[in-house]
């Protein structure tokens, strides 16, 4: 099972990268040239029913060259999970953890935290994300840490926070009984025909789960694509399309952005249609749009900041504009 593009594909990527520019100026949409004037966007790829509409490294790495894509990575980890309990290797979302991971009950309300309460980041577990970050990547064992620090009830606030998925991610792992990037590559990017380099992994060798994953903007965009055909590429089943429709449900809402969140993905709209996304630091970004079959992969420079109405605000209304006029 082959962990990389096929050749023909990267040598259509490769020649639609290499185009002369006055070749591609001719059939660039607009919103093509809103793109390029981003300066921390780095590659843009866009596909309508699984062909490839677009598609542009304007600076950065080539468009089938794997790159951090941040805390997209929830969102593949998501994905894995959906696969863990289509194959049974998990029962579900309202599966306790502490039991999955082999802790002992600590007699309190940490006691009722399930695989779904994870997969929507309402842990009832204090963030390792953002100033948190260092202290916890710092810690010793990076499961300890997270579920050491209760920070209200599980199922309660949305809190985000990486270390909920790293315990997600350990709860795969020891479920399953391989490694997390053991299962990206066997069940995701094997069917998928797309690269899955190894990334950080904590001090007991657990793969992070959550963050820092490697993916290429065609990697990405081919992730959407399977997404759009429920869970299916290629005549080749990937995840369950009840996974898919489950995790597109809202179950929470995230103070930051305002949109909702079901499992691993954002939903909100773009082009006037409903839409869900996976976004990491930087501005990395994939977003489908089921009623177009479209969907949109961006990466950007991943050292530089994206919230708010900064980067990221200008990259919702990229793909706002890439919706209304779609290629």
């Amino acid at each position: 099972m082959t962990h990389h593009l096929t050749r023909r594909r990267m040598i259509l990527a490769s020649a639609a990268a290499l185009a002369p520019l006055g070749a591609r100026a001719q059939a660039q949409p607009a919103w093509a040239g809103t793109a390029a004037r981003l300066d921390q966007l780095h590659a843009l790829v866009v596909t309508r029913g699984g062909a490839q509409a677009f598609g542009r490294a304007f600076r950065g790495p080539a468009l089938d060259r794997p790159v951090n894509v941040k805390s997209v990575s929830k969102t593949i980890v998501a994905l894995l999970t959906g696969i863990a309990i289509d194959r049974g290797v998990l029962d579900g979302p309202d599966q306790p953890v502490l039991p999955i991971l082999g802790r002992a009950a600590f007699g309190d309300a940490r006691d009722t935290l399930t695989i779904g309460n994870l997969l929507t980041m309402q842990s009832g577990l204090a963030s390792t994300s953002g100033a948190n970050y260092g202290a916890w990547v710092n810690s010793r064992d990076w499961v300890d840490y997270v579920l050491a620090n209760p920070s209200g009830r599980p199922g309660g606030n949305f809190i985000y926070s990486t270390g909920g998925w790293h315990v997600l991610g350990a709860a795969l792992a020891r479920a399953s009984g391989e490694s997390l990037l053991t299962l990206a590559r066997d069940w995701l990017a094997g069917p998928l025909d797309i690269a899955m380099p190894p990334w950080v992994r904590d001090p007991q060798g657990r793969y992070l789960g959550g963050n820092d994953m490697a993916l290429s903007p065609l990697a990405l965009a081919r992730i959407g694509d399977m997404a759009l055909g429920g869970g299916q590429i290629g005549g080749e089943r990937v995840v369950s399309k009840a996974w898919l429709d489950t995790s597109w449900q809202p179950r929470a809402r995230s103070p930051f952005s305002g949109d909702q969140y079901g499992y691993g993905w954002f939903l909100t709209r773009f082009g006037g249609h409903d839409a869900a996304y996976a976004r990491g630091y930087g501005g990395q970004m994939l977003a489908v749009v089921p009623a177009l079959r479209m969907s949109v992969a961006i990466t950007s420079d991943p050292t530089r900041p994206a919230r708010g109405e900064g980067h990221f605000g200008d990259l919702r209304r990229l793909v706002d504009e890439i919706a209304r006029n779609p290629a």
